[in-house]
């Protein structure tokens, strides 16, 4: 099976190509994408022997052509800018699709990928937080195969009944009570509020358990990533919201747990490494060698679990609300965050103040008319509008 690879430098992207180079016998790449990290591109390009890269510019290109290790080889072909992106995810030469890049940006890419019919795997969360109906009708009419590799939606899909294809349900599987969501707490988990004003990046990216990018890392500090899992959730498994809960597991050992009707719950329980879902969703049906080691659970002792506190968890409940609310508050949710963690990265919005601008642009969203959204450009037409909201509260609270 060939695979491409959308952000392929990223934590995920190269997770996945350490699980593609253990199966030479039935992985290879195809196709290997990246926004800024030209340097690395080129090595992994190199090193996977990659039929094509894709960047985002003509500047990007020639630092990937002049960071082309000697003795590598013919060139990739190089394929420029974001209808290109596009086009390489729907790719025929591919069968599989490593959706990852981070963001709203991942989300024309992913959206080509379904709509080519590939095995789309999914690690942007924004394909379905932003256009969950859009993108699952897609996935519908083009009967591509979905398979979800956030850790917590990866370990539900492997406790629901299933066939040996991946579709995309429209009601909740037959049998199932509710889904519940493990969350570790972040590096925050028992910090009062109060606490959390002066926090750093460095201290919110500093993740206890995880390996990820600074990005995610924020969200998992805030809580807030796992908001965008319950709207995905709700999407990928068609579960009512008040179907789904979050609980707290520190030790990041249960990723997730499926309760039926009968009172048996099923949980996926493994080390926190994203190469075990990265090698189910490659493989599946069959498991493959993830390279990940053995779980031993006598060395942890105990599994914690406790409710998340709404106070030191605000983001939480807006994603809960936003989700009730309708896709145009989840679009203005989601663009509203990635400005304000921006803004927090960057030094110019304090760690207190990310759910303070998400809820100002929620409100500012609830008060306009409603919007047809049935494509992907009116999707990103609000995402738009919603961004230039945020940053205009961010340049107010700065």
């Amino acid at each position: 099976m060939h695979v491409t690879v959308l952000g392929s430098t990223g934590s995920i992207g190269v997770s996945t190509l350490d699980v593609i180079a253990r199966h030479p016998d039935r992985l290879a790449v195809h196709a290997l994408t990246a926004r800024s990290r030209m340097e690395l591109l080129a090595q992994q390009a190199a090193r996977h022997r990659a039929p094509v890269v894709v960047v985002p510019d003509d500047a990007a290109r020639a630092r990937f052509v002049a960071a082309w290790p000697d003795g590598a080889g013919q060139l990739p072909e190089i394929r420029v800018g974001a209808e290109a992106l596009a086009q390489t995810a729907a790719d025929p030469d591919s069968q599989a699709v490593m959706a990852a890049i981070v963001g709203a940006a991942g989300l024309p890419s992913a959206l080509a990928a379904a709509r080519a019919g590939k095995r789309v795997l999914l690690a942007n969360k924004e394909a379905l937080v932003a256009a969950g109906p859009v993108f699952m009708r897609a996935v519908r009419e083009s009967k591509a195969e979905l398979l979800p590799i956030d850790s917590e939606h990866n370990a539900i899909f492997q406790c629901l009944p299933h066939g040996s294809r991946a579709s995309a349900p429209q009601a909740p599987a037959p049998g199932v009570r509710r889904l519940v969501l493990t969350a570790s707490g972040g590096p925050f988990r028992t910090r009062d509020w109060e606490e959390l004003h002066a926090v750093t990046p460095d201290q919110a990216c500093a993740h206890p358990n995880w390996s990820m990018g600074r990005k995610i890392s924020v969200d998992s500090a805030t809580m807030f990533n796992k908001g965008l899992e319950v709207i995905e959730a709700h999407w990928l498994f068609a579960m009512p919201p008040a179907r789904i809960e979050v609980l707290v597991h520190p030790q990041s050992v249960v990723h997730s747990m499926v309760e039926y009707e009968d009172g048996s719950v099923l949980a996926q329980l493994g080390q926190p490494d994203m190469r075990t879902p990265i090698a189910y969703g490659l493989g599946f049906p069959h498991r493959l060698d993830s390279g990940v080691g053995p779980l031993d659970l006598a060395r942890h002792g105990r599994l914690d679990f406790e409710a998340p506190d709404p106070r030191r968890f605000p983001c939480l409940g807006l994603a809960f609300a936003a989700l009730h609310a309708g896709q145009a508050a989840c679009i203005a949710l989601n663009a509203a965050n990635e400005v304000a963690v921006e803004a927090f990265l960057q030094g110019r919005l304090g760690y207190t103040r990310i759910p303070a601008l998400v809820d100002a642009v929620l409100q500012w969203q609830a008060g306009r008319p409603s919007a047809t959204l049935e494509t992907l450009d009116d999707v990103l037409a609000l995402d738009a509008e919603a961004r230039a909201r945020a940053h205009d509260v961010a340049a107010a609270a700065a």
